[in-house]
Formats: structure tokens, C-alpha cells, sequence
């Protein structure tokens, strides 16, 4: 938790730092377009990414196979797109680069990490609601 917590205090003041660099390299404007564009592109990018993997969930269960690595996909591409919604480059180049199928690997491999160790340590609680 101690990660996330430093990850969520240090990743806005780098973006506010990048975002003020590229102002007054680029100009206010053509980074506000900047932000919206990406966010925008991020967005579709998003939208199209997870129809794809709803649909391959759905063929998964309807054969009567666990999707479990479509969960990953989706979780990753869920977690890409909040990144692009929060205004910032180094969010943006996150939530596109999990969003992305190349390089979206990366990170589904720490996400099964994460919860193999969990597992592993006995910390995982699953709630099952009828």
C-alpha cells in the first residue's frame, strides 16, 4: 500500500512539472491541446480495446472456460483508462502503453505478480454475492 500511496503523491507533481516544461517550450495552448487530444485518442483507444476483450470474455464462458488472462487484459485496459482521464503526460504515456496490446504484456505480468504473491501469503479474500 506504502507503493501506491508514493505513486499517487509523486506522479502528479512529476506531471505538473512536465505539463509547465512543456508550456513553456510548446506554448499554454498547444499543451492544453496536447492534453485534450491524447485524453480524447486515449479514450477510443480505450472504448475499442475493451468491446474486443468483452467479447472474447463472453466466447470464453459460453465454451465454459474461465477467462482468467481476458481478466487481466480488462483490468489493465480499465486501469489505462482512468490513467488517460487524470490530465498529465507521464499518466497519459501509462494509461496509452496499457491500453496498448504490445505493450500492455508488461503490464498484465505485474498485475498477475501482484496477486500471485498475495495469494501465496494468504492475503486474498474473495466475496461472492448471490
Amino acid at each position: 500500500m506504502g507503493k501506491i500511496l508514493l505513486f499517487i503523491i509523486v506522479t502528479p507533481i512529476i506531471d505538473l512539472y512536465i505539463l509547465i516544461k512543456a508550456s513553456q517550450n510548446m506554448g499554454f495552448w498547444t499543451t492544453i491541446g496536447l492534453i485534450i487530444a491524447t485524453g480524447i485518442a486515449g479514450y477510443y483507444l480505450a472504448k475499442s480495446e475493451g468491446k474486443i476483450v468483452l467479447s472474447n470474455i463472453n466466447n470464453q464462458l459460453s465454451q465454459g472456460r474461465v477467462p482468467g488472462e481476458e481478466l487481466l487484459t480488462g483490468l489493465s485496459i480499465l486501469i489505462g483508462g482512468i490513467f488517460l482521464v487524470v490530465p498529465g503526460i507521464v499518466t497519459d504515456i501509462m494509461g496509452i502503453t496499457m491500453i496498448l496490446p504490445g505493450t500492455r504484456e508488461i503490464y498484465k505480468n505485474i498485475i498477475r505478480r501482484y496477486f500471485t504473491n498475495r495469494i501465496k501469503r494468504g492475503n486474498t479474500r474473495i466475496f461472492l454475492r448471490w
